[in-house]
């Protein structure tokens, strides 16, 4: 009953084997390997454009990277007041940036809205040398509140964004689920909404430490080389992250494992809604919020189960909100021994 996080599970299989089938001769070094070559050419077939990748060995170093490659340290990002890049990277985007500020917006979900990004252009315009320059939106997708955002709503802030001047940055952590959710296109979600900038996980997906800084306009890269180069984040032996990346985007290994987890989150939070518990979002990836019943969520703690305590800014549940985050290997047995408890213990 193992609840805490999908960066708990361990490398998938494939992605394990492709590892050790790369362990075998002698390659260029620095990503100047066929391995490599390849991986890039399969971002492009999956974007269905000619973007450019850059890999990173941690969410937060590739979310840091590309804002400071959108962002001066004069300038700002918009992003939401639970986002990952605010609440859970230790000032990550202020130190790849030079101090580049992030201006926090409210949004019911953990998702930011066309009119509230209008809102908060307000302060800021026309621009003065007193305040920060806004140059660019962050999105999460998935969200921290385990939500999406649809194509129609991405096409909708891109519109807005655009109107602004904003560049728009898209974390990733997620993505493979949200893409395995709207069951749509990646590029519907991503450039053809005008998204400048995808960080896309794997890591949290059946992954060892690969992350990818995936820019869709080759104008936004000029001189990244040097700046991911000078992160520390360009590997040596290139050619064990790009096997990682291709196992993971082959074959469609990526949405398999996304609509997995996804699936058990489901079947999860639909149990412990008929169990009486709160869901306070909708479950749309792989993660659940959850309020129990009083000293329910100790009894199972004590029983072995494991989720986290989660805390918002102004939290409205009296800090006894709970996430619940499923995984490619959480079984059906796993959630169904979870929501049994519940029902017996409620």
């Amino acid at each position: 009953m193992l609840f805490t996080s999908d960066n708990w599970a361990g490398v998938h299989p494939k992605i394990m084997d492709a590892l050790v089938a790369a362990n075998g001769g002698s390659v260029p070094a620095y990503g100047n390997d066929d391995y490599s070559s390849k991986v890039r050419q399969q971002f492009c077939d999956i974007f269905e454009t000619d973007c450019d990748v850059f890999f990173a060995s941690t969410g937060g170093a590739a979310n840091g990277l590309a804002l400071s490659q959108l962002v001066p340290p004069y300038g700002a990002t918009f992003c939401h007041e639970v986002s990952h890049v605010q609440m859970d990277e230790c000032a990550t985007p202020e130190f790849y940036t030079g101090g580049a500020k992030l201006l926090t917006v409210p949004g019911d979900h953990a998702k930011i809205s066309p009119d509230a990004i209008d809102e908060a252009m307000r302060f800021y315009t026309p621009p003065q040398t007193h305040h920060v320059k806004p140059w660019a939106l962050s999105l999460t997708q998935g969200t921290e509140a385990g939500t999406v955002y649809s194509v129609a709503e991405m096409q909708a802030l891109g519109e807005t964004a655009k109107r602004h001047g904003l560049k728009i940055h898209m974390d990733g952590a997620r993505f493979s689920n949200a893409v395995a959710t709207l069951g749509c296109s990646p590029a519907d979600l991503t450039w053809r909404a005008g998204v400048d900038v995808l960080c896309f996980g794997a890591t949290k997906n059946g992954a060892l430490a690969a992350e990818a800084v995936v820019f869709f306009n080759k104008a936004d890269t000029e001189d990244f080389a040097w700046r991911h180069k000078r992160s520390g984040h360009v590997w040596s032996k290139g050619r064990f992250m790009a096997a990682q990346w291709s196992a993971f985007l082959g074959e469609g290994l990526w949405l398999e494992l996304a609509a997995h987890a996804n699936k058990m989150a489901k079947r999860l939070s639909d149990g412990l809604a008929k169990a009486g518990c709160n869901i306070v979002h909708e479950t749309q990836i792989n993660e659940v919020f959850a309020v129990f019943p009083e000293g329910l969520a100790d009894r199972l703690i004590s029983d072995g189960a494991q989720f986290y305590d989660w805390v918002y800014p102004g939290d409205q549940w009296d800090g006894k909100l709970k996430r619940l985050v499923t995984s490619y290997v959480t079984t059906v047995e796993e959630v169904d021994e979870f929501i049994n408890r519940v029902s017996q213990y409620k």
